[in-house]
């Protein structure tokens, strides 16, 4: 996926439902992708959320009403609609979309409708009669034939107790559909991309394991990355709590043989292979059948050598495009520069990690090194950052033309 050249500046409508509450997540991820984010509310919407909710998460002042002195003095809503790349409604009411197939502008987020040319994306949320009844349905028809696009609704549980279509799609789903339109295709278009994420987890008794403190927010940043930018992808993760990214296939696991299973499963035809995933260095020696008991002061616990899953996926015959990170306390560059070469990886990044940098924070920096070559990725979402560090990766992996030397292997970077 190719990082926008400016940022794409969309104005989100909020209209009044129960799902209005889902929206300031919304705006957070779209924010994420690096988008700026205008917020419109309607004065129903204002009964599910406060504007002030929206202004704190997008970082600007939410508009509200039409006849807002103020508001048009600054930013007129002419203006508004001539500034925004595109118009999102989510939550979109049945009641708005019957203004908008009507073409009525009756309050200022279906007058911008009216006055701007910026694509027109709904995010449809309703009870499932609202959205099965014919008139609904039949303005439904009218907006998709003028062009508007219409992401959901999403079938299941509803705040009314029933059950059906209606439901408005996930903030990551909404922000996924609106970033792919937005981006160049096909950086990775048609091809097989294996990426591990996470931490894995070495069992000391049936109640202990071995772990670390990765989220695995940036693996999964990067294989959303990696499947908006057209590929097939395959997500191997250790145990994390993150939703999975539309059109990704997971698989998830607990060790690190467990992870290199799956990754020797699911490695035929890959072309591109990402080791984001912290893979625990040592595991108990011996796992105890029953829970250790606290009836010492002190304990001894032998320790072994972990699988090593980039090293051996790396020691194959003709292994994919090889991408490893590098976590680092000290050194950064020393030791990521060695790992590039010791493990005849084709590129590395590298970043520092401790105490308030990388792990569970939602912000990174990256340094990509490669044989001869090296960039900078400054600190920003790890949303953000994972599709920069795509595009390079399928920029390397578009010039790689030497084959690589396989007689060395060494420790992943997990």
């Amino acid at each position: 996926m190719t990082a926008l050249s400016s940022p794409l500046r969309i104005l989100l409508g909020v209209t009044g439902g129960i799902a209005a509450y889902k929206s300031p997540d919304l705006v957070r991820r779209l924010i994420d992708t690096g988008a700026e984010v205008q917020v419109v509310m309607t004065g129903n919407a204002q009964q599910f959320v406060t504007p002030l909710t929206f202004q704190a998460v997008s970082g600007r002042p939410v508009r509200t009403d039409l006849w807002d002195a103020t508001a048009e003095a600054a930013m007129g809503h002419i203006e508004l609609a001539r500034w925004a790349d595109h118009i999102l409604i989510a939550p979109a009411s049945a009641d708005c979309m019957a203004h908008l197939a009507h073409g009525f502008a009756d309050n200022l987020l279906t007058t911008l409708c009216l006055a701007s040319r910026a694509p027109l994306w709904l995010a449809p949320a309703m009870n499932h009669q609202m959205w099965l009844h014919p008139a609904t349905q039949a303005n439904l028809t009218l907006l998709l034939e003028r062009g508007v696009h219409v992401l959901g609704p999403a079938y299941g549980d509803q705040a009314c107790g029933e059950v059906g279509p209606g439901r408005m799609l996930e903030p990551t789903q909404i922000a996924a559909e609106l970033l792919a339109a937005n981006t160049k295709p096909g950086s990775l278009a048609g091809l097989k991309v294996v990426i591990t994420a996470g931490p894995t987890r070495e069992r000391i008794d049936p109640v202990r394991f071995i772990t670390n403190r990765s989220s695995g927010k940036m693996g999964y940043a990067v294989a959303q990355a990696a499947r908006a930018a057209g590929a097939r992808v395959v997500l191997v993760s250790g145990p994390v709590q993150i939703a999975t990214p539309p059109g990704v296939h997971r698989v998830d696991v607990e060790s690190a043989d467990q992870m290199l299973a799956a990754v020797q499963q699911h490695l035929g035809g890959t072309d591109i292979f990402i080791a984001a995933a912290a893979v625990s260095d040592y595991r108990s020696g011996q796992v105890a059948c029953q829970k250790i008991k606290k009836t010492r002061d002190t304990l001894l616990l032998p320790l072994s050598r972990c699988v090593d899953v980039l090293a051996t996926v790396g020691s194959n015959a003709s292994p994919p495009f090889l991408v490893g990170f590098a976590a680092e306390t000290e050194n950064v560059e020393h030791n990521a520069l060695v790992k590039l070469q010791s493990k005849n990886l084709d590129m590395i990044a590298a970043n520092r990690v401790g105490d308030g940098l990388a792990f569970d924070l939602d912000e990174n920096a990256l340094t990509v090194f490669w044989k001869g070559g090296r960039r900078e990725l400054s600190m920003t979402s790890k949303a953000a950052l994972a599709r920069q560090l795509i595009e390079i990766i399928a920029e390397r992996y578009a010039k790689r033309s030497i084959p690589r030397d396989n007689t060395t292997s060494s420790h992943a970077s997990g």
